[in-house]
């Protein structure tokens, strides 16, 4: 019986899911190199394998720095699965307003079992690339990391709560604790340079029925360009389209 499940099987597909299973479980971009050492693969068919699974959209290849992270259709695949694709058909309206009257950066990011992850991005009105994709997974230090790592509290998130405390300092843990706490009472994140240099964000919440925190809307641009103040205006314009964008999953952000 198992000689003819080997037989019955496509090896190339086997081959081409193990690159991406490689890739999605380094949770970190990888150079060729990295990938061609970890699955000993010939550079020629691995070039082969790569440019397809790009072409497709499985894997996304970063044209300046050559790394490989899983792609848009992987993305939307996962998403699918999960049932996330309603939250993104809903949110988008809201998120095309805010990219609009801001002009930065603007993304949607919701939970998934390795982290909080980015699902849909409008650039700013320049175009620029800040420092994240669809498809990223997003540090516990980022505003929307400090977001989730506030309301999430299940195992999975406790788990990926560990991992990423582990690569901070003890001064930087506490902090981050303070920020939680802080995060709680005003429901809004701020960052600086989580995601590349001379850049911040912002994180809203997105809030069921339950009040469970089922998404984050980020707005990322340099850092003059995101004020870290709960009273400025943009952040209170924020706050409104949180409650808004809640109100549609039944939820609501400020009491």
């Amino acid at each position: 019986m198992a000689g003819e499940t080997k037989h019955t099987q496509v090896q190339s597909l086997l081959v081409g899911f193990s690159i991406v299973d490689l890739i999605v479980k380094n949770n970190a971009p990888m150079k060729f190199n990295d990938i061609h050492y970890e699955t000993k693969i010939t550079k020629s068919n691995l070039y082969k394998y790569l440019n397809t699974l790009t072409s497709l959209g499985i894997l996304h290849r970063d044209k300046e720095s050559g790394l490989y992270t899983t792609g848009s259709t992987l993305v939307q695949y996962g998403m699918a699965a999960v049932n996330k694709e309603d939250i993104i058909d809903k949110v988008n309206p809201f998120l095309q307003d805010i990219n609009l009257q801001l002009k930065e950066t603007t993304l949607l990011a919701v939970w998934t079992q390795n982290g909080p992850m980015i699902v849909k991005m409008i650039h700013s009105s320049l175009g620029l690339n800040l420092g994240g994709q669809v498809g990223t997974l997003l540090p516990i230090h980022s505003a929307a990391g400090k977001l989730f790592s506030a309301y999430k509290h299940d195992p999975m998130a406790a788990t990926w709560k560990d991992k990423e405390e582990y690569q901070l300092s003890d001064s930087q843990q506490t902090e981050l604790k303070e920020e939680q706490q802080l995060i709680i009472h005003q429901k809004i994140a701020f960052a600086k340079g989580a995601l590349a240099s001379s850049v911040a964000s912002t994180a809203i919440p997105i809030f069921d029925f339950n009040r469970e925190l089922i998404g984050s809307i980020i707005v990322v641009g340099f850092e003059n360009n995101i004020p870290q103040e709960i009273d400025h205006e943009q952040n209170q314009y924020l706050l409104e389209k949180a409650n808004e964008i809640s109100a549609v999953f039944g939820g609501q952000v400020m009491d």
